[in-house]
C-alpha cells in the first residue's frame, strides 16, 4: 500500500453536494447542510440542520471517534448564530479508498480489516423492534417505490424508459415471493442500527486502520437495515469504480466472519437497491444543473439491471431417462450457481424411510415406484423447492420428469413462488446410457436396462425443454446449461 506521506495538497478547498458542502482549512473540515427540501429529506429549518449536526457527530463516532471533534456555529456580523457545522479532523486525500482503488493499489487486506469492522459493528449496533420492522420485505418494497417515484419524471431524459421499467418489474418480482426470507433475516437478528451511506469516497485507509466516515443522519429508518445490505452498498461502489472482485472478496469476507448464511440472490438484491439510490441521487443532481449527473445515473441503473437479473431465484428442472447423465449435470449446475439440488431418488427413499443407497428395486411403477410413492415424491419434491425458493434460493430439481403433469405442477410452483422455471433435458446415445448402467455402482437409482426400456416407451414428449447432450463430458454439458440459463 501506498505511503501515508503527505502529498501536496490545497490548504484550503471546497466540496460540494446535492445536500451539503464541505470545507477544508489546514487540518480541519468543516461541513454544512444546505438548506433544501427533497421530500426525503428537509434542511430548510436552521434548528433541523443544528439537530442534524450533533446526530451527524453521535452517529459517525460510533466506527470514527478521533475523527468526529463536534459542532461549531457560525455567526454573523451582529453575532447572531445562522448556522450549524460539524467538525471533523482532516483526513488525507491520497488515502481515501477511491483513490486508492483507481491507482490499483493492493488492497486485499484493506478490504479484509474493512469486513472485520463492519461485522463488530453491526454485532453491537442497537436492534430492537422498530429497527427490525425496517427490514420487512413490505419496508423495502416501500422504499425501492418512494425512489421509482422520485425517479420517474427523470425516464427518457436520463435514464432509458425500457431500462427503467424493468428495474421496476424485476424488484417488484424478487420481493413478492420472497417475504419468507426477510421475515427470517428479521427473526435473527440481521436488521441494526448500521451506517446506511458506505461510501468508498467517505472511507480512508491509514496505517492504523480504516476510518469510515459520514453515516446517513438525517433519517434512522434509512439507517435501519439488513447488515448485508450495509455492506452491499460498498460493494457496489468498488465494482462501479470498476473493482468488481474488490466487491465480491468485501461480501465474501463479511459472510465468513458474520457467519451469515444470506443466499447469493439476497447479495444481488441488495446491490441492486443501493445502485439505484444512487441512480435516483444522480438524477437529483441532474436536476441541479450537473452535467456529469446523467451519464453516473445510467451507470448505477446499468448496475442495478445487471444484479436484478442475475440475482433472480430459478427452479431449474434437471430431467432424462435413467443413466442420461441428469443427476451430473444437475451437481455441476448448483456448484456453479450456488445453488440447492433436490433430488427425487433421495426423496423417495426418504419418504419411505430407508438410506438413500439401500437398493429397492422393483418392477417398472411397481414397490418404492408405484403410482402412489411417485406422486408422494413429487409433492414433497415441490414442497421443498417452493419453501427454498421463498427463501431466495436457485433449486435445481433432478427428476425423470417423464410425466407431463409433474413438469406442469412444477411450472405452477416456480410461478407461485415468482421464479422462472427453466427445464432441461439431457441426452446420450442408447449405446452410452447401456454402458453406464451396465458399470453403474454406489448409485442411489434402481434403474435397470429393462426400467429404462419401459421409461423410453412411456415418456410424454417435453417440446418446451432445452436438450442438453451429455455423451462427453461434465464440463461440455455444463456449457451448453449455463448458456440456456444465462
Amino acid at each position: 500500500m501506498p505511503s501515508q506521506a503527505t502529498h501536496d495538497v490545497a490548504w484550503a478547498a471546497v466540496h460540494e453536494t446535492h445536500i451539503g458542502a464541505v470545507f477544508l482549512v489546514g487540518d480541519r473540515a468543516y461541513k454544512l447542510k444546505k438548506p433544501v427540501d427533497f421530500g426525503f429529506l428537509n434542511f430548510t429549518d436552521r434548528a433541523t440542520r443544528e439537530q442534524v449536526c450533533h446526530r451527524e457527530v453521535e452517529l459517525n463516532r460510533r466506527l470514527a471517534p478521533d475523527v468526529y471533534l463536534g459542532v461549531a456555529d457560525v455567526t454573523g456580523p451582529d453575532h447572531h448564530v445562522c448556522d450549524h457545522l460539524v467538525v471533523m479532523r482532516r483526513m488525507p486525500e491520497n488515502r481515501r479508498l477511491t483513490s486508492l482503488v483507481r491507482e490499483a493499489a493492493p488492497l486485499t487486506g484493506t478490504i479484509r480489516d474493512l469486513a472485520r469492522i463492519l461485522v463488530t459493528f453491526h454485532a453491537k449496533a442497537e436492534r430492537s423492534p422498530d429497527i427490525a420492522a425496517q427490514g420487512s420485505r413490505d419496508a423495502i418494497l416501500a422504499r425501492w417505490d418512494d425512489s421509482f417515484k422520485q425517479v420517474r419524471p427523470f425516464h427518457e431524459a436520463v435514464l432509458p424508459h425500457e431500462v427503467a421499467c424493468e428495474i421496476e418489474r424485476l424488484t417488484h418480482e424478487f420481493l413478492a415471493g420472497r417475504e419468507p426470507l426477510f421475515h427470517r433475516r428479521q427473526t435473527t437478528g440481521r436488521i441494526v442500527d448500521g451506517h446506511g451511506d458506505l461510501l468508498a469516497d467517505d472511507i480512508f485507509c491509514l496505517d492504523d486502520g480504516p476510518r469510515v466516515l459520514d453515516c446517513l443522519e438525517f433519517d434512522d429508518r434509512l439507517r435501519w437495515v439488513d447488515g448485508l445490505d450495509d455492506v452491499a452498498f460498498l460493494a457496489m461502489d468498488l465494482e462501479r469504480l470498476g473493482a468488481t472482485e474488490l466487491g465480491e472478496l468485501l461480501l465474501g469476507y463479511y459472510a465468513e466472519f458474520s457467519g451469515d448464511p444470506a443466499p447469493p440472490a439476497l447479495r444481488h438484491h441488495y446491490i441492486a437497491y443501493r445502485a439505484f439510490v444512487r441512480a435516483k441521487v444522480a438524477c437529483l443532481r441532474y436536476a441541479q444543473d450537473d452535467d456529469t449527473a446523467a451519464e453516473l445515473a445510467r451507470t448505477y441503473a446499468d448496475i442495478a439491471l445487471r444484479h436484478l437479473r442475475q440475482g433472480r431465484p430459478r427452479m431449474i428442472l434437471v430431467g432424462g431417462l435413467p443413466a442420461s447423465g441428469k443427476s451430473t449435470l444437475a451437481d455441476t449446475i448448483a456448484d456453479r450457481l450456488g445453488a440447492t439440488v433436490l433430488c427425487s431418488d433421495r426423496i423417495r427413499k426418504e419418504l419411505a424411510g430407508i438410506a438413500p443407497e439401500t437398493p429397492a428395486a422393483a418392477g417398472y411403477r411397481e414397490g418404492l415406484y408405484d403410482s402412489t410413492h411417485t406422486r408422494r415424491t413429487y409433492t414433497e419434491l415441490l414442497r421443498r423447492a417452493s419453501e427454498l425458493l421463498g427463501l431466495g434460493e436457485t433449486v435445481v430439481l433432478d427428476a425423470s420428469w417423464t410425466d407431463a403433469a409433474h413438469r406442469q405442477a412444477a411450472i405452477d410452483t416456480a410461478g407461485q413462488a415468482y421464479a422462472p422455471a427453466i427445464p432441461l433435458r439431457c441426452w446420450a446415445p442408447a449405446t452410452v446410457t447401456s454402458e453406464r448402467l451396465a458399470s453403474r455402482t454406489a448409485s442411489i437409482s434402481d434403474a435397470t436396462p429393462e426400467i429404462a426400456h419401459h421409461m423410453t416407451a412411456d415418456t410424454h414428449r417435453w417440446p418446451e425443454a432445452h436438450t442438453i447432450l451429455t455423451a462427453g463430458q461434465p464440463e461440455d454439458s455444463l456449457t451448453q446449461a449455463l448458456g440456456y440459463l444465462e
